[in-house]
């Protein structure tokens, strides 16, 4: 087995049909399978979900494989940032990614890294067009100014200066507490996947606490935080699952998918469905902005120590209107 990149197409095997809840796919692409990019390059932490183990496929790529089929998606998975191009990336009709950390190091994991070209290509390629779906760690990559090492100073909105990749994913990283059950307040459950949700759920996870919001955010899931421990959550709710368009590309993302029996979790199975045929076009969802109305306290930062009151002072920090 190629641990840097392998294609996968197994037949549906058992997972598939409780990923599916026994339903076929969305919509089925026209011709032949979508194509999609799994990329789990770990320069920072290595999630336990994405590692290989004795040379297998991890445990998300199991799943994935197996969800592929049902639904005309054939992925290919890969950890070797050295095959971003404009020539590879054209090859795909999005990318999903699960990685930690600057892509553009070679960092934990020792697989090749991104370069500098390789980066804009994959920026480039989404507006134009391409569709991108990020779970959990995908918000811990490429921080602004290398935040996340600077301890205090990742308490920061940017704004418009904020790192290119953290503009088009929407949002950034800022830290976790414990793994805890927490609620999650659904704001849209007309989004595909989202329909059988209904005012929200709770769920055992290592949730994050996140910041830098896209100001054209569409929320789907909201964080609510009143009754969760940890300073990290010592703020206003705030998005943790949304949509936006960047360019003409659909970009999709969830703060779930640490814990391995989330990516065994058919309601989490039937959301993230859902947010990887609306990347890929398949189906239709409005995502307007409505970070305002969804979350109006989402740019409040929890504070640095705990003897502190939480930062308020949003007004300064706040993302720029988009452009």
């Amino acid at each position: 087995m190629n641990r840097r990149s392998f294609l996968q197409t197994a037949s549906s095997l058992s997972l598939a049909s409780l990923c599916m809840g026994g339903a076929g796919p969305l919509l089925a692409a026209a011709g032949g399978p979508r194509k999609i990019l799994f990329f789990s390059k770990s320069s920072g932490f290595e999630h336990s979900v994405i590692s290989y183990k004795k040379g297998q496929p991890s445990l998300v790529e199991k799943v994935l494989t197996e969800l592929g089929p049902k639904n005309n998606w054939d992925f290919t998975f890969s950890k070797d940032g050295s095959l971003f191009s404009p020539a590879y990336l054209a090859k795909f009709d999005a990318f999903f990614f699960y990685t930690t950390g600057n892509l553009c190091e070679k960092g934990t994991d020792g697989e090749p890294p991104m370069s500098v070209e390789g980066k804009q290509a994959l920026l480039d390629a989404i507006k134009g067009g391409k569709g991108f779906i990020g779970s959990h760690s995908a918000a811990d990559t490429f921080h602004t100014n290398n935040e996340s090492k600077k301890g205090p100073d990742r308490y920061l909105n940017h704004g418009e200066a904020a790192d290119p990749y953290v503009r088009m994913i929407g949002g950034e990283f800022i830290k976790h507490g414990k793994q805890q059950t927490a609620r999650m307040r659904c704001v849209d459950p007309k989004f595909p996947g989202f329909t059988k949700i209904g005012e929200g759920f709770d769920m055992m996870e290592e949730w994050y606490s996140l910041k830098d919001f896209s100001p054209d955010l569409h929320a789907i899931l909201v964080q609510e935080t009143e009754k969760m421990e940890g300073n990290e959550y010592n703020r206003g709710p705030y998005p943790a699952t949304w949509a936006r368009l960047h360019g003409k590309g659909h970009v999709f993302y969830t703060s779930m998918g640490h814990r391995d029996d989330v990516w065994a979790n058919p309601m989490f199975l039937e959301m993230l469905k859902g947010g990887m045929a609306w990347a890929l076009g398949e189906v239709e969802a409005d995502v307007k902005p409505n970070l305002a109305q969804a979350a109006p306290r989402a740019s409040e930062l929890p504070p640095y120590k705990e003897d502190k009151p939480a930062a308020t002072k949003a007004a300064a920090e706040t993302s720029a209107p988009a452009k």
